[in-house]
């Protein structure tokens, strides 16, 4: 299958700043330490991954992109080739981004925080229900629903790692289709059940079917069919199938 055919348009991908925060949580780290050299990086290697997947993005992602390579080539130069002094807002070009992201994460946090009292005032009844609730160590708690950033990130180490362990001799049938791995994973997954993501590529025989099967995943997820969830950072991703009403 030439992937090239098929794009994929999602309402689920946050934007630049989430992307930054991101690998900065997940290098554990100060935002006001970080490393644009490997934050830039690691940034790339992501809009890379949404090229080969053919994911449409804002302009946003690329105007970011060139942002942060601006601020690395800034970083390289030489205090004596640095811009003049009055065309430099400060000696050290990372501080306005930081700033942006400060910024930013105290407004996601707030709205984290204000969608939290949200859910818990939704928990509160004006009248008892006759039947009680059972008591809360009774409830199984659900698994947080990981971001879609972990999934790119999980699907990047899956395609490593298939590249390391296949024989590139190998003559292989590259004749998939999205639909035809979107019907197998419904297959796979009867509703309310759950796979480990990693093992829904452990029959993949070439770099083009994991791809194909990555994209399955994520028209499941636009068709909401389909939750990724996390028990945290950095962890086992699962793929669940939804219950719907």
């Amino acid at each position: 299958m030439d992937t090239d055919d098929y794009k994929v348009r999602l309402d689920i991908f946050e934007g630049p700043l989430d992307l930054l925060l991101y690998l900065i949580k997940k290098d554990e780290v100060d935002i006001h330490t970080i490393s644009i050299e490997r934050v830039t990086k690691q940034y790339l290697d992501y809009m890379d991954t949404f090229k080969m997947l053919n994911i449409d993005l804002a302009s946003e992602f690329i105007v970011m992109a060139a942002n942060l390579m601006y601020i690395k080539s800034r970083t390289l130069l030489p205090k004596s080739v640095q811009p003049p002094e009055e065309d430099m807002e400060e000696d050290d070009p990372r501080w306005e981004l930081i700033r942006q992201l400060i910024e930013y994460k105290k407004f996601k946090d707030a709205a984290g925080f204000l969608t939290l009292k949200e859910t818990e005032q939704e928990d509160y009844f004006a009248h008892m229900p006759e039947k009680s609730a059972p008591p809360a160590d009774e409830l199984d708690e659900p698994l947080p629903d990981a971001n879609i950033f972990d999934l790119i990130r999980a699907f990047q180490n899956v395609l490593k790692r298939f590249e390391e362990s296949t024989d590139l001799g190998d003559i292989v049938d590259d004749r998939y289709t999205v639909a035809d791995k979107i019907e197998l994973l419904l297959s796979l997954l009867k509703p309310g059940a759950s796979l480990k993501f990693t093992s829904l590529f452990e029959a993949a025989t070439s770099k083009t079917e994991v791809i194909v099967t990555f994209l399955a995943v994520l028209e499941l997820m636009k068709m909401n069919q389909f939750s990724i969830i996390q028990d945290h950072l950095l962890g086992e991703i699962e793929v669940q199938r939804k219950v719907l009403a």
